[in-house]
């Protein structure tokens, strides 16, 4: 059997728009975001902070150089679309781009993805949010979204270029003993305890966001 084809499927940008957070709570409260994507027609500059029109408005959880840019893939979509009962539109969980070929779980940190004339670094696991569930106008979504365990990844921008719809993309692996996607995942929502674990991640090219998360780990365990 041939192996998948790697390419780009769809490039979604997003304006900055309304969005009504916890709605049926007893405090509802309306944020800005730019989680509302759509496909963009033509090429795409994508810099270091991310892909050019594209607005990210909460920067202390999105965003940054190393989750400029965030990749979801049609075998996750397929997942959804059994799970949910209907195809969803491109962009609907807030992605830049929509890749096929490839589990996003099953991707290392460091791994490098060569798109157009960009160069992507996997860094981590996408941390949902209620703005996600409110996207997804299921209250309960973010913990659906867990256990689903298919979280999509961030990257950084190794090299500045553009991208479009129908681009193949060229993969690199990661450095040897690399921890997948899904496990970064499980460091931030598990009760991983083990210190070596957690130091050995330090050795890959982890987003800041959750190196920080895991440094607060290490030095909660030296205090215990």
């Amino acid at each position: 059997m041939p192996a998948p084809l790697l390419q780009i499927l769809s490039v979604n940008i997003g304006q900055p728009t309304a969005l009504v957070v916890g709605p049926n709570t007893s405090s509802p409260r309306t944020e800005i975001t730019g989680i509302h994507k759509h496909a963009a027609a033509g090429r795409v500059r994508v810099g270091r902070l991310g892909l050019e029109n594209d607005h990210v408005m909460d920067r202390k959880y999105h965003g940054g150089p190393d989750q400029a840019v965030y990749v979801y893939t049609q075998e996750d979509y397929d997942h959804w679309a059994d799970v949910l009962g209907e195809a969803l539109a491109p962009g609907t969980f807030g992605e830049n781009l929509l890749m096929s070929g490839v589990e996003s779980a099953e991707v290392r940190v460091g791994e490098r993805f060569w798109a157009g004339s960009t160069v992507l670094e996997a860094t981590a696991a996408r941390v949902p949010c209620a703005v996600l569930a409110a996207r997804m106008n299921d209250l309960g979504f973010v913990k659906r979204f867990a256990r689903a365990r298919r979280p999509g990844f961030y990257a950084r921008v190794i090299q500045e270029g553009d991208v479009a719809q129908g681009d193949p993309v060229r993969c690199e692996a990661a450095p040897e003993g690399a921890p997948t996607i899904l496990e970064t995942f499980d460091l931030w929502f598990g009760e991983t305890r083990d210190p070596d674990a957690l130091r050995r991640a330090l050795d890959y090219p982890l987003a800041e966001r959750l190196r920080r998360e895991i440094e607060s780990r290490l030095s909660e365990l030296a205090e215990a």
